[in-house]
């Protein structure tokens, strides 16, 4: 009796230590592939105000997003039987970047593709504004040789030595004298926290001149506003907790629409992606078949692609029988010429 009691209780062991194994490989195990899916289609709207804005828009402009998920094998298993997965490689996405490097790029891209669609659209509207420095935001640490201190991508530089640092020519005339090996002292803001970390100064390259220099050891990039000269004009923007700079055509048609007379969308569902320039350059985008069908899944009825992206985002318009009328635009001027061209819908 005892063996037999004995024998069943090492099965059992045996079974709990198998579905362990086929849990952790299937759910918890990495791969180093990532699946793109059809993200959202979100009203851009409530991300935008222009102070002393026209607010009357009886339809909706749309951004879209892409859906990105670093696989495991039970998720790489099931996007075998979904259309509308992608599978690609982590490494390419990342590009030698780390996940945190780039989430960080991600962050400054989608700020820097709104300080564009906010020039772009007081360039639209006539709107005399200015450029005024306001931070300096870190999206990437050098290899070799490493940072020495607690500094890390994401962080937003407020200054130096209590001195304030708004743009790269300040921090760069801060170290100036500085040699390698000095302790700076730095005031970050990190996660909405403003925090002090000393970090020591490493020997960097310069990438245009190739000469060497003290200095952080950090990527940056400057972080500006866009200040109208009538304060009734300025615009603000919501946390979209969006990355990327694919939003920037969405964001200027909607700024635009506040900023002038009358409702540029008729009652319409419009969606669309593109980056912007400040001249009105719409550019081409990434992930364009998963947004078709996240902005055909919000019922969108016109959905505006750079024109360089028309012909895959047509095929998959095709794939998926959508009623969404696509509209290729190479510029804000085209969208809002065939904006012009839409009747009041009833």
């Amino acid at each position: 009796m005892n063996r037999i009691r004995k024998s069943g209780g090492f099965r059992a062991s045996i079974f709990v230590i198998v579905v362990a194994l086929v849990v952790y490989v299937a759910v918890y195990m990495p791969t180093p592939y990532i699946i793109y899916m059809p993200g959202s289609a979100d009203e851009v709207k409530p991300m935008v105000t222009v102070k002393g804005g026209d607010q009357d828009e009886r339809g909706v402009f749309m951004m879209t997003t892409v859906s990105a998920t670093y696989a495991n094998v039970f998720l790489l298993g099931t996007s075998l039987f979904n259309q509308n997965a992608q599978v690609d490689k982590k490494e390419d996405r990342l590009r030698g970047k780390s996940e945190a490097e780039y989430s960080a790029e991600q962050v400054w891209f989608m700020s820097d593709s709104q300080s564009s669609a906010m020039e772009a659209a007081y360039e639209q509207a006539g709107v005399a504004y200015s450029i005024v420095p306001e931070h300096i935001f870190v999206f990437g640490l050098s290899e070799d040789p490493k940072p020495e201190g607690d500094i890390a991508p994401g962080d937003i530089i407020l200054g130096v030595n209590g001195t304030a640092t708004p743009d790269n020519t300040v921090l760069s005339a801060q170290l100036k004298d500085k040699k390698v090996g000095d302790t700076v002292e730095m005031q970050l803001e990190r996660g909405g926290e403003t925090i002090s970390r000393d970090v020591k100064l490493i020997q960097v390259k310069d990438s245009k001149t190739g000469e060497t220099r003290p200095g952080l050891g950090v990527m940056i990039g400057a972080v500006q506003k866009v200040k109208a000269e009538d304060p009734d004009k300025q615009i603000s923007f919501t946390d979209t907790q969006v990355g990327g700079p694919s939003a920037g055509l969405m964001f200027t048609l909607e700024i635009y629409n506040q900023l002038t007379p009358g409702d540029l969308t008729k009652g319409h569902r419009i969606a669309g992606t593109g980056t912007i320039t400040k001249d009105g350059v719409v550019g081409a985008i990434g992930g364009v078949v998963h947004k078709i069908v996240a902005a055909d899944r919000k019922e969108a009825e016109f959905f505006f692609v750079p024109k360089d992206n028309y012909k895959e985002a047509e095929a998959k318009a095709e794939q998926i029988g959508t009623k969404m009328k696509l509209v290729p635009v190479s510029t804000v001027d085209d969208a809002l010429a065939y904006l012009k061209t839409l009747s009041v819908k009833s």
